[in-house]
């Protein structure tokens, strides 16, 4: 009990500050790598090394047909779209900004859920979605944000990578995959690299090797293999089965606070007034959201544990 209790929150800790440091490991890299090229190399070698810690450890790689259907759809929701076309529009908006744009994920879970599983939302969810909502919208009405080349694009595709992430965390607590948890990430992680590399020579992007790249962006892909996609993904497919996908949904708002600080204070993002105050709004209704109390145990918390 003692050890579970542990991992808990050693999962917690790396869904919430490993993944918000991610935001500017991206965006580091994405000025030299190709978007998709980024994530398929990323996802591809990380795959492989789960895969290899998995069968040390003696862990089957058995994976049954309905396991590995699922392995797709979770890989394409989470990785080719959630991740990789969140990192193409970083080329677009600055890192911390992308991270708060990404705090919205709670409120696509909230409306998926209620789609789905027919929950009714209760007085808390109301205002935190009302809440949400207007921070939203002063964070993406400011002029330096719309009159800035390519930025409504790159917002309208974090937006579109989000809810193709918070569908796939519904739709991961419910799905059959490998019991465990590392196999099935190995098995999300090399579909997702093999799926991005396929996209990236259909849209013809510009490939370079990593013997050509700074120090800096090389260093920033170790990072991200190793930290952002071994460690946390692990985390994340392990809490989804572990505790609610609500819970787990708290995630987005303490990314975009250590992502805001670190592109501050590392890429000299600006900061300004009416960005901090939009974040506040924001996070305080992801707050309202993720803190009500619950109704009755929902259909998603049921199994005790993730993909």
């Amino acid at each position: 009990m003692r050890k579970s209790k542990l991992l808990i929150v050693i999962a917690f800790f790396s869904i919430y500050v490993i993944w918000g440091s991610t935001y500017l490991l991206n965006k580091v890299a994405v000025t030299e790598i190709s978007p998709l090229l980024l994530a398929s190399i990323r996802f591809f070698i990380a795959g492989i090394l789960i895969m290899v810690i998995a069968k040390v450890m003696g862990k089957s790689l058995t994976i049954t047909k309905n396991q590995f259907v699922n392995s797709i759809i979770a890989g394409f929701l989470f990785l080719v779209y959630g991740n990789g076309i969140f990192v193409w529009a970083l080329k677009y908006v600055d890192s911390g900004f992308g991270a708060l744009l990404a705090a919205t994920q709670p409120l696509f879970v909230l409306f998926l859920m209620r789609l789905i599983d027919g929950k009714r939302m209760q007085k808390k969810s109301i205002i935190g979605v009302c809440l949400g909502v207007f921070g939203m919208y002063l964070l993406v009405s400011q002029k330096e944000i719309s009159t800035s080349e390519g930025s409504i694009l790159g917002i309208f595709m974090i937006f579109s990578s989000v809810l193709s992430w918070s569908y796939g965390s519904v739709f991961v607590s419910k799905a059959n995959l490998p019991k465990n948890h590392l196999v099935s990430t190995g098995y999300q992680m090399l579909i997702a690299g093999v799926l991005l590399t396929v996209f990236s020579l259909l849209l013809k992007e510009t490939w370079s090797s990593p013997l050509n790249w700074s120090v800096k962006t090389q260093t920033s892909m170790l990072l991200l293999i190793l930290f952002g996609s071994i460690v946390a993904f692990t985390a994340f497919n392990y809490l989804l089965k572990a505790v609610s996908t609500e819970k787990v949904a708290t995630s987005a708002y303490v990314n975009p606070v250590i992502a805001l600080f670190l592109g501050w204070y590392v890429l000299d993002e600006k900061l300004t007034l009416q960005s901090i105050i939009a974040s506040v709004i924001l996070l305080t209704g992801v707050y309202f959201i993720t803190s009500r109390k619950k109704i009755s145990k929902l259909k998603v918390t049921t199994k005790p544990q993730k993909i």
